[in-house]
């Protein structure tokens, strides 16, 4: 028997990047939130920062849903494995309704996403510099793709009542339903930096103002019964949620025996970036997954047999993190007794000899530095060799994103060969157990990841 997922569902999306989406997909996200729904939040594509601002006006963890990271077959499983118990999803698109992975056609695209979860889509439009030609470009886009359903229109930026009235009279034209109009306002900016906005650890409780300036911009704007009704006309879906100890034994990686080992997940301001399921992969692979700060904590969590450092922005804190020889001494000491560790980016910065002259942990003889260039871009990789992650040959879709440049020194394989853009080349370190490399891997595509760092951890008691 089929069983049937009905949430109700709205994806974000607008035609190019800079439009609003995340001001009104999270202020959304706020206001449906303060009416007593909940609201489940994701992000389309493999962005980190903007989930930290849904989570923060949900309450919920901010999921992505990334069909090159992850694989078309499993939008709809982690879409209902995160709106499991919600009222609402919303779903923030990625780019441009139709932009998605280059050269791939609509793979990875905000209409993909659209189209495997059969969400109505609510198109932000940037309204600064037209009037009647907005109904032209909205009627290009509500036609470009007949399976993709756009349910209406919310208008920013909009200059003034004037304005406001030549762009509905224009889309009443066309008969493209308003759903809400927002002025110029900068109340609910957001800082950015070199990889986008500041992530909400950083500029708490900036970032809680930030979010309710977002939701009073909406709640003041926007029509919230009508894009309610809009969401709740979305069809019944079929999809199994996901499931990580399914995943897990899916890939032939049961949970192994005795005491679950202590799992040390980097945090705080300078390592912001995970993936929500990556900790329930962990935990269902039988491990106590704890969390910590390097800005902060002097000492690894107690018994840590295993440690895991993800993205961030290691450049911002390097002094900080460097301040820390404490905890940084722990992380090599951890290192050197063959414990697994896995990093990716600001993990593997961490690693490293140095980072702009500052010392760092010291695992990897590699220096490295910032730069003006930026690295971006998803990525086809395969594993040159056998490593805590991955048996080589392993073949994988990640993601890259960074301004660091890292000069290597000896004593480490590379962690993966990345096969496509571009010619072949090698990335990353395999040095005993650690995994470090620039490459951001989604474990949901990957589940036996988790279970290889756990079954090699060390468990509690042990010598390490």
């Amino acid at each position: 028997m089929v069983s049937t997922l009905r949430i109700p569902r709205l994806v974000v999306a607008a035609p190019s990047s800079g439009s609003g989406k995340t001001t009104v997909a999270t202020g959304l996200m706020a206001a449906f939130t303060a009416r007593g729904l909940t609201v489940s939040p994701h992000k389309a594509g493999p962005d980190y920062i903007d989930p930290g601002y849904h989570a923060l006006a949900t309450g919920r963890p901010g999921r992505n849903l990334d069909a090159y990271l992850c694989g078309t077959e499993l939008l709809g499983p982690l879409f209902a494995h995160g709106a499991a118990g919600a009222d609402l999803a919303v779903v923030e698109g990625v780019m441009g309704l139709y932009d998605g992975a280059a050269g791939q056609g609509e793979l990875a695209s905000t209409a993909q996403l659209a189209k495997a979860l059969r969400a109505p889509v609510v198109l932000v439009v940037d309204g600064s510099s037209q009037s009647r030609s907005v109904a032209a470009l909205v009627h290009g886009f509500a036609s470009w793709d007949p399976e993709v359903r756009i349910g209406g229109v919310i208008l920013n930026k909009v200059g003034s009542d004037r304005h406001e009235e030549l762009l509905r009279e224009a889309l009443d034209e066309a008969g493209v339903d308003v759903l809400g109009v927002l002025r110029r306002t900068p109340q609910a900016a957001t800082p950015s930096r070199h990889l986008g906005l500041v992530p909400v650890a950083e500029r708490e409780p900036d970032a809680v103002a930030a979010v309710a300036a977002m939701a009073g911009q909406v709640r003041a704007g926007c029509d919230l019964d009508a894009l309610w009704a809009l969401a709740r006309s979305a069809p019944p879906l079929t999809d199994a949620p996901w499931d990580p100890a399914r995943a897990l034994a899916g890939a032939g990686t049961p949970p192994p025996a005795g005491p679950r080992p202590v799992v040390a997940v980097a945090g705080g301001a300078a390592f912001t970036f995970s993936y929500a399921e990556h900790a329930e992969l962990l935990t269902a692979a039988g491990a106590e997954v704890v969390p910590f700060d390097p800005l902060r904590d002097e000492r690894l969590p107690e018994s840590t047999g295993a440690l895991v450092i993800g993205g961030g922005f290691p450049e911002v804190y390097a002094p900080e993190l460097s301040a820390n020889a404490a905890l940084r001494a722990e992380v090599a000491a951890l290192a050197a007794a063959g414990a697994p560790v896995a990093a990716e980016c600001a993990g593997l910065l961490y690693l490293a000899r140095e980072l702009d002259g500052a010392p760092m942990c010291g695992v990897l003889d590699a220096s490295a530095r910032m730069t003006e260039r930026l690295t971006l871009g998803y990525r086809d990789a395969v594993a040159v060799g056998d490593s805590v992650l991955a048996p080589a040959g392993t073949r994988v879709s990640g993601h890259e994103f960074h301004r660091t440049r890292l000069e290597p020194g000896a004593g480490a394989e590379p962690a993966w060969g990345v096969v496509r853009p571009g010619p072949p080349r090698t990335e990353g370190f395999v040095q005993g157990g650690v995994h470090a490399s620039y490459l951001h891997v989604h474990w949901a595509a990957l589940p036996a990841a988790a279970a290889r760092l756990v079954a090699r951890a060390v468990r509690p008691g042990a010598a390490v």
